[in-house]
């Protein structure tokens, strides 16, 4: 059923889509909205009827990361990675391959839990590390700086 009406979305008219817009979003459309985003916004909103929106936890994300993109401070977004418990890292170093795998509130690496992703580094490579840098999950803002020279 929502197969069929999201396929015939781009086949309707400007006038079926205004009203349709009018009776999913309970809302006018923009005057100026081409038709291909308005077929983009309907074919979400059904779709999101139909099977649910977006998380709340997502939601609060969203507007974090939209707050720090629109604030004036200057101040880059957070990219605080969330890794689900379950997940598996896996990360090569000098020939050989170490998995870590995320618990709740721990990680666990050669049977061992660790309370941190930077203690596994430490052990791993036998130096200071950012965990998270290590296993990949944030960029290294140093090589990102443009050279002021």
């Amino acid at each position: 059923m929502i197969n069929t009406r999201l396929a015939a979305l781009p086949h309707l008219d400007r006038a079926d889509l205004l009203a349709l817009w009018l009776e999913l979003l309970k809302t006018s459309a923009p005057v100026k909205m081409r038709k291909a985003l308005m077929v983009r916004v309907l074919a979400y909103r059904m779709q999101e009827l139909e099977f649910g929106g977006l998380t709340k936890a997502t939601r609060t994300r969203l507007r974090e990361l939209a707050g720090a993109f629109t604030s004036k401070s200057g101040a880059p977004a957070s990219i605080a990675i969330r890794i689900k418990p379950g997940t598996r890292l896996i990360r090569e170093w000098q020939g050989k391959t170490h998995q870590v795998t995320v618990a709740e509130g721990s990680y666990e690496y050669h049977g061992e839990r660790y309370k941190s992703l930077s203690e596994i580094a430490r052990l791993i490579t036998g130096t200071r590390w950012s965990g998270p840098l290590f296993f990949g999950l944030k960029a290294n803002r140093a090589k990102e700086q443009p050279n002021h020279r």
